[in-house]
């Protein structure tokens, strides 16, 4: 391989506002900091620039990607799509308002970003057949799925409009490679499938049935395909997908933080905005609020601890839920919510609680083999983790004894686990952090893991990267 860097284009095209995520923050930021050109090509949303300059230096395009706007032929359809819509609303309804579920229950149903997962599937559903007549409901959640054909076009279309040329476009997630694809081919450029959960078998996609899921899985097998590359974040991901696709085992390059010095002493920075006592211990779940994640079984583990809280940072479909839960009586004070924080923060953050939760449930094949960002950013801040004992948690917990793995599930084993790490000596509390660090450190860091990708754009371009 070529030894000097050579100056080169990149496009992440990114099926969401690039707000808060922390990969695509990464890869972007390096290859900057290396003297190429990179432009993240997010999805606009009100209230967010269309075109901005991140910190770190590199720019920002947002595109804004609809249904309507994915429709062939928009003036055309659109005053069709109108018509059927006022037609539809006797059978329809209005359309619902969503609403918390009931104190201390936070585990109610509520659709996902389109951008990243399906909107709600029963997998009851015995067939397709006149769904208006079993449920009202069911029928508008086939229109949301259908939706997301029309935004995969939509974004495609913004996308080809308003993203530069590039030598490698980079695509992310199942709904972001196919604008990378169309801006690859229309630049004669490479591109790189960057599968990030199995998504055929993730969130609500993995309890959607029929026809819409067939057609979606061959178009995502058809985008792995075409792409120049494939990569993923871990080897139980990358052995399925390379099955699920037909393709060579994708390259792996796991979602590290930045090599990262925690503060000494360890600031409290989660006692300090919420006004705990100054004993009180503090257990972390940070990332998205969506299903399987393990929050409902930590809220309640923490009951079971004495002299420790819950603290639920981060965003998503359930936030309501999980507010209405913290608010409830049985909860209040134990359980508390806080809004995410941008990635440049949040390991700071991190470095302030005592143990990282991360349970997530075997209820997806993907949740079952993944390794989830919190985990690697516990890691990285030092902080002991309760995690699940699943195959792309387990095994490195153990080896490198930065977490106590667990079914996610047992309540009291999860209670058991953090009363292991909070209720033990200062020394041993100590030497778990510093064995989480050190793993960090050693391997599981940013700056060793994208030099696989910079390998791989290198092969794919001939020049290094």
């Amino acid at each position: 391989m070529p030894d000097e860097i050579v100056p080169q284009r990149c496009v992440v095209v990114l099926p969401s506002t690039g707000e808060f995520d922390s990969r695509t923050y990464r890869i972007a930021r390096t290859l900057h900091e290396r003297g190429h050109q990179v432009t993240v090509l997010a999805r606009w949303k009100p209230g967010l620039a269309r075109e901005e300059i991140h910190p770190v230096g590199y720019p920002i395009l947002r595109v804004e990607a609809t249904a309507i706007d994915g429709l062939p032929f928009p003036a055309v359809t659109l005053p069709i799509m109108r018509a059927l819509r006022i037609a539809a609303r006797p059978i329809l309804g209005p359309t619902p308002t969503p609403t918390p579920a009931a104190a201390g229950s936070v585990g109610a149903d509520a659709s996902q970003d389109a951008a990243s997962t399906d909107p709600g599937a029963d997998e009851t559903d015995p067939g397709w057949a006149h769904p208006a007549a079993r449920d009202p409901g069911r029928l508008r959640g086939y229109v949301r799925r259908a939706r997301i054909f029309l935004m995969i076009r939509s974004h495609r279309r913004r996308g080809l409009a308003a993203a530069p040329p590039a030598d490698v476009y980079h695509g992310m997630a199942y709904m972001g490679i196919s604008v990378a694809l169309a801006l690859g081919r229309r630049h004669r450029a490479r591109v790189v499938y960057d599968s990030r959960d199995i998504y055929m078998v993730a969130a609500n996609l993995a309890r959607l049935r029929g026809p819409i899921k067939a057609v979606l899985a061959r178009l995502e097998r058809g985008w792995a395909r075409a792409a120049d590359r494939v990569i993923t974040v871990n080897r139980p991901y990358a052995d399925e997908l390379a099955r699920r696709f037909g393709v060579e085992i994708p390259a792996i390059v796991m979602n590290c933080s930045y090599r990262y010095e925690p503060p000494s002493p360890a600031t409290r920075r989660f006692h300090d905005q919420l006004g705990l006592e100054p004993a009180t211990r503090v257990v972390l779940y940070q990332g998205g609020f969506s299903r399987g994640r393990g929050v409902e079984q930590l809220i309640q583990a923490v009951h079971r601890v004495p002299d420790t809280v819950l603290v639920v940072m981060g965003y998503g479909a359930l936030e309501a839920d999980f507010r209405a839960a913290a608010a409830a009586e049985e909860n209040r004070g134990k359980v508390h919510v806080l809004p995410a924080v941008p990635p440049t923060e949040l390991l700071d953050w991190v470095a302030s609680a005592d143990v990282v939760g991360v349970l997530f449930q075997h209820d997806t094949l993907n949740n079952y083999l993944s390794t989830p960002n919190k985990f690697l950013e516990a890691m990285a801040a030092g902080v002991p983790t309760v995690c699940s004992d699943h195959p792309g948690m387990g095994p490195i917990a153990r080896e490198t004894g930065c977490g106590i793995p667990v079914d996610p599930s047992d309540i009291e084993a999860i209670a058991g686990a953090i009363r292991t790490i909070v209720d033990a000596p200062p020394d041993e509390r100590g030497a778990r952090r510093a064995r989480a660090l050190a793993a960090a450190h050693d391997t599981y860091n940013w700056e060793t893991q994208v030099q696989t990708l910079l390998d791989e754009y290198t092969r794919l371009t001939g020049r290094r990267w």
